[in-house]
């Protein structure tokens, strides 16, 4: 009965000490716990909207339709503002700049004619997002994000075949993952963004070419969407 309890201690014993080990393995065990801290973000998005037509003929009776084909990627930073609401709840405020541009191709729908032309947009946004994240297993963490934003364009260019309104406001929601490296924590993060605003400017007054006014007049509703691909730093 002796060695029984001295083998039951030993393995107590054992089981304390590689318990421990695996305690020390965590890097920053009370990061989360911080009330209030700060980080930055940087990284990749792609613009995009989703175009109405309008389905406008004008005096030669051509009708002409547009499309964005294809991404652009752009440059994102920002910085993170994050307050801790209990473990598994976090508010998010994240100041972001945008810069990137989008690709409009124009096309006649009987001769096949196309015009194409590239419009820059610079954006800085404010996203107000609620984090919601999974239980902390050793060094990862995964965690969803939901929440809204609102958008300025930083510069209004006008005389474009496509004018967009300066101000928009949408939904947000991503992925991601804390990775807790024993200075800071790094986690790569998508989300997607969904505009609710017609951002389509229809007084075009800035316009004096009847070519662009075609263009121009050939859409009735334009929604932005984004996706954005980052790396933060806390």
């Amino acid at each position: 009965m002796s060695n029984k309890i001295v083998y039951i201690l030993l393995f107590l014993s054992l089981s304390a000490n590689l318990n421990a080990q695996h305690l020390k393995l965590q890097n920053q065990p009370y990061a989360d716990r911080r009330i209030f801290h700060l980080g930055f973000t940087i990284g990749l998005h792609t613009q995009d909207l989703i175009l109405t037509h309008s389905g406008f003929m004008n005096e030669n009776g051509e009708v002409w339709f547009s499309e964005i084909p294809k991404y652009s990627p752009g440059f994102t930073v920002g910085l993170i503002g994050d307050m801790y609401i209990n473990d598994f709840l976090n508010m998010r405020l994240i100041p972001t700049l945008y810069l990137g541009d989008k690709l409009f191709i124009f096309k006649e729908q009987v001769s096949g004619e196309e015009f194409k032309t590239r419009i820059k947009n610079n954006y800085v946004s404010l996203p107000v997002l609620l984090k919601i994240s999974a239980r902390r297993t050793n060094n990862f963490r995964p965690y969803i994000l939901i929440g809204g934003f609102s958008n300025i364009e930083l510069v209004q260019k006008k005389n474009l075949a496509v004018l967009l309104k300066q101000n928009d406001f949408g939904i947000e929601v991503g992925v991601g993952s804390d990775f807790y490296l024993p200075l800071f924590k790094l986690a790569p993060e998508i989300k997607f963004s969904f505009g609710l605003k017609d951002l389509l400017e229809k007084d075009r007054d800035d316009l004096e070419s009847e070519e662009l006014l075609n263009y121009a007049n050939s859409l009735s509703k334009a929604t932005s969407r984004m996706i954005t691909l980052s790396f933060n730093f806390e």
